[in-house]
């Protein structure tokens, strides 16, 4: 993409539109994103109190757990109260500064649930491969050290962001058809050449998200080949169901953030909404489903919970 002539006027402030087409319905629309926000923040919550303060929860999975639930509670506040604001008052304005800022949380919150979900996968592989030396390997002190690196490694990548936007003069119109700002999806509407900002999106997709899932599939082949080797089918089966929490999360996470980016590459003739729709599915129903999923297939947590919820029937 060449650079383009333009008189150096670059736009300060951007006007988000919601979901183009359906602005007429963007009150009914906010029913489920507002429902949908309240089970995430309530679930999460709920879910790092319970992790926090039960003693025999505090297990390296558990932990890593906690560590997903205070990342959804970020990934869906970074987006959801824009969302209803732009649905419900029409406040669309948005400043270049808090823009790009909102485009370096998004995506270093993304990058971090990425790399939790990879330390979660290893987590299951040490628990059924190496059972005996499961609590002397993952110690409270390696479990931070784990933390504090896939956060490093989200924020340190994401940094160089700030820097391709704030590079770009944006004299194109300062309309954007989308309910939050995105890396791509605002250099597209500059005047310059965008050509370092596609490939290093391209370059960072592929160091961490790709290299997560390829890692997190080599685990899970490690794991599925312990298992079968066990010969009681009962513990072979409670092998399993340790991880079944997990591949789905797993699914969950990356399911709708490939059919989306494979619908704006490939899909042209999907109308723009759908892809509006499908980028808040990747920011929503993960943080919202995510805690549920784990209170259904932990037993731990389900009875922490029930005490916590009914304490009279416990």
């Amino acid at each position: 993409m060449t650079s383009l002539n333009h008189t150096g006027v670059s736009h300060t402030v951007f006007h988000l539109l919601g979901i183009p087409g359906l602005e007429d319905k963007h009150m009914w629309i906010s029913i489920p994103f507002i429902i949908s926000y309240v089970i995430a923040l309530f679930g999460n919550s709920l879910l790092i109190c319970i992790i926090l303060t039960k003693r025999s929860l505090r297990e390296p999975m558990y932990l890593f757990l906690c560590m997903l639930a205070g990342a959804d509670i970020v990934l869906s506040t970074c987006t959801v109260p824009q969302a209803l604001a732009i649905f419900w008052f029409r406040a669309g304005e948005i400043s270049l500064g808090r823009c790009i800022a909102q485009v370096f949380v998004l995506t270093s919150t993304f990058m971090s649930e990425s790399g939790i979900l990879l330390v979660m996968a290893f987590d299951r592989y040490i628990a059924i491969c190496y059972p005996l030396r499961y609590t002397t390997m993952l110690t409270h002190a390696l479990i931070g050290k784990i933390g504090l690196t896939v956060f490093l490694r989200s924020y340190i990548t994401v940094f160089p962001i700030i820097f391709l936007l704030k590079r770009l003069t944006f004299c194109r119109t300062n309309i954007l058809p989308t309910t939050g700002c995105e890396h791509i999806g605002l250099a597209k509407f500059s005047c310059d050449d965008i050509r370092v900002n596609i490939w290093y999106g391209f370059f960072l997709l592929m160091l961490t998200v790709i290299l997560d899932v390829v890692l997190i599939f080599v685990s899970y082949m490690f794991i599925l080949h312990a298992v079968f080797r066990i010969p009681s089918l009962d513990a072979r089966h409670k092998a399993l169901n340790t991880c079944g929490s997990h591949v789905c999360v797993i699914l969950l996470f990356y399911g709708p953030g490939i059919f989306s980016v494979l619908t704006q590459r490939f899909g042209r003739h999907i109308p723009p909404h759908i892809h509006v729709l499908l980028a808040n599915v990747c920011t929503l129903a993960p943080p919202m489903l995510n805690p549920i999923i784990y209170g259904i297939k932990t037993k731990q947590i389900q009875d922490r919970v029930t005490h916590v919820l009914c304490p009279k029937n416990m």
